[in-house]
């Protein structure tokens, strides 16, 4: 099974200054409805660290304190 998992799995990869949005993770006892946002955003990828960890930016240029997974990110799509 494991082989077959590593065949098809892609892994997400982000350069330094891509935009991305964060997902959302609703708080316990917070009334998270259906019509709620699911992720927020935008941020800029600031650095990139071993195993898929990503320290973000937001568009103002505060840091945000803790690393996030890029499994709890996607690339903005960009309007054009």
């Amino acid at each position: 099974m494991a082989r077959v998992y590593d065949k098809k799995f892609q892994p997400r990869k982000f350069k330094e200054g891509d935009l991305v949005l964060r997902k959302t993770l609703p708080l316990p006892g917070e009334d998270h409805g259906k019509w709620a946002l699911n992720y927020e955003g935008p941020y800029v990828v600031k650095k990139i660290f071993l195993r898929g960890a990503l320290l973000l930016t937001g568009m103002n240029g505060e840091d945000l304190v803790r690393p996030k997974n890029s499994d709890s990110v996607k690339r903005k799509i960009h309007d054009v």
